[in-house]
């Protein structure tokens, strides 16, 4: 888990609010819900929605959302089901108009971006959109909904139903699932032969992935986040890829539970004079904008390491679009890193 989680109070900004219309209260009857927590599908108006999330809370609507709003990473999942949105919060654009990371296969040009980084959450422009529904996902056992402002979100989740998706401690395949079922309650062919291969090249990549890392039980994989002061070394504990990876057998570098416990479990802040506290044969390096990329880290220390040597730095999809189209990719890539890993530790 990377710094970049937890950004300081100071980087979320104050968000004005002024102006902002609050909507009409959604009075509409829940339909039975399935196990999956989706209620009753509709097109349209022609008949109550509802989906029960992983607060416990069921979001519901008399017809089915069309003005949906959601965290970038979510709405780009959503996408690959054939959900599209009205709106997105998040790191959406790079400082070059290009797709962020956390885009996918979206089409950002097209999209209402309600604050372009974490935090940043324009109240007056969510509600000009009529929203129906907003969905994020949760980091905490709190329910906090990920950059939903926590200075404004009473006011932000007045204005339409809330669906939270939570991807902590636990397995990656749970948010998938949780995320089909989601776009399915929303009118997605979950059937659909596009899925269907998704699905079964996630399953296949998640084998061999298990496969490669009982065959290569040697090779010690580090997860890092680079700043310009400190270098971040990720537990597999509370983040779902690495719990996932870790469960198919890969040999990941622990930092101990003292060295976590400043960050809340999350990872370990070393200094770049220490970055070579811990051997490794393969380094995983956050890929998201808000940190320092490989190519761009100057650090002497950093040079020197044998995974950096031997070429074996590979980046990590810290925040995955929990799509099985966007999820096999990131299998089939841990697999090939440590197939191909020297033993240099």
């Amino acid at each position: 888990m990377s710094h970049a989680r937890f950004p300081q109070p100071s980087r979320r900004g104050i968000l004005a609010a002024g102006g902002a219309l609050g909507l009409t209260a959604l009075l509409a009857a829940c339909g039975d819900e399935k196990k999956d927590g989706a209620g009753k599908e509709s097109a349209g108006d022609s008949g109550p929605w509802s989906f029960k999330d992983d607060r416990g809370t069921t979001a519901k609507s008399k017809g089915t959302p069309q003005n949906i709003v959601a965290f970038t990473g979510v709405a780009a999942a959503l996408f690959d089901y054939g959900i599209e949105v009205k709106g997105v919060f998040g790191p959406t654009k790079t400082k070059d108009g290009k797709a962020d990371v956390q885009a996918g296969d979206m089409d950002v040009s097209k999209l209402t971006i309600l604050g372009n980084e974490w935090g940043k959450f324009n109240i007056e422009k969510y509600a000009s959109l009529a929203p129906d529904l907003l969905v994020s996902t949760m980091f905490d056992t709190a329910g906090t909904l990920w950059s939903v402002p926590e200075d404004s979100k009473d006011k932000i989740l007045k204005l339409a139903p809330s669906v939270g998706i939570s991807v902590y401690d636990r397995q990656m395949t749970q948010p998938l699932q949780r995320l089909l079922a989601l776009a399915e309650s929303l009118g997605a062919d979950v059937k659909a032969e596009k899925v269907v291969k998704a699905k079964k090249r996630f399953e296949a990549a998640a084998e061999r992935l298990r496969k490669v890392a009982k065959a290569n039980k040697d090779i010690k994989v580090l997860v890092g986040s680079a700043s310009q002061d400190i270098f971040y070394v990720s537990g597999t504990n509370l983040s779902a890829d690495l719990e996932y990876f870790k469960s198919l057998g890969v040999n990941f570098v622990e930092p101990s539970e003292a060295a976590k416990k400043a960050s809340g479990g999350w990872f370990e802040n070393l200094s770049w004079e220490n970055v070579n506290k811990h051997a490794a044969d393969v380094i995983m390096m956050d890929n998201r904008t808000a940190t320092i990329q490989p190519a761009d880290i100057e650090k002497p220390t950093w040079a020197k390491l044998p995974a950096v040597k031997a070429g074996q730095v590979i980046p990590r999809v810290t925040e995955p679009i929990y799509s099985y189209d966007k999820c096999a990719p990131i299998l089939e890539d841990l697999a090939d890193a440590i197939e191909k890993a020297k033993k240099v530790s």
